[in-house]
């Protein structure tokens, strides 16, 4: 039951970009597109699990005064393995994302979890809540990237779906968009919640 726990937290309660408000950086720079959300998504939770799991392994041996630096490292590992595999195979999304994969080494979601939770549990849970908190940060920033890719250029994954005809709504896919399409998904988030509350 904790590892459902561990693994469910990061999809709702403690959703890392609607709940925690991490990761904004990437967040609102990347989500012009779906498919740069979901390729950014599955880079930072192959980090985090992978991250996660090293830590829970070695928490009992890292000396205190230098865990921080020691996670970074650990992080920095793993983005490096992502950022070549994503260079050598996925080419077109890798272009897209640019400086923002070698970027997650300093994102506080990776980070975060690194420091409050895989420093101090088991290796099974950390690795639920690596991927809970991954699968959590993909969903939310897939679902603002298709809704700025839907109004910004009328497509879902590249696929037209209004035809020629459609004007799009171009401030959706710049910065600004980005601000107001977050701040909306995190309206329609707390609603529900308050909704669930009763």
């Amino acid at each position: 039951m904790s590892l459902i726990k561990d693994f469910t937290n990061g999809l709702w309660n403690e959703n890392p970009t609607f709940r925690l408000v991490l990761g904004m950086c990437p967040t609102l720079a990347v989500t012009t597109q779906a498919i740069n959300g979901i390729g950014m998504g599955l880079a930072a939770t192959f980090v985090l699990v992978c991250s996660n799991f090293v830590i829970a392994i070695l928490r009992k041996i890292i000396p205190d005064k230098v865990r921080i630096a020691v996670f970074i490292v650990v992080i920095a590992t793993f983005v490096t393995i992502v950022d070549l595999v994503m260079e050598g195979f996925f080419y077109e999304i890798h272009k897209s994302l640019g400086i923002f994969i070698p970027l997650i080494v300093v994102n506080c979601i990776i980070l975060g979890r690194a420091e409050a939770f895989a420093s101090k549990n088991p290796v099974l849970n950390s690795v639920a809540d690596g991927l809970g908190m991954g699968l959590g940060f993909t969903l939310s920033i897939t679902v603002l990237g298709s809704i700025r890719e839907l109004l910004g250029s009328g497509t879902i994954f590249g696929v037209v779906l209004f035809g020629k005809s459609y004007l799009p709504f171009l401030i959706a896919i710049l910065p600004p968009g980005a601000f107001i399409a977050l701040g909306l998904l995190l309206g329609l988030m707390n609603k529900i919640n308050e909704k669930m509350a009763y």
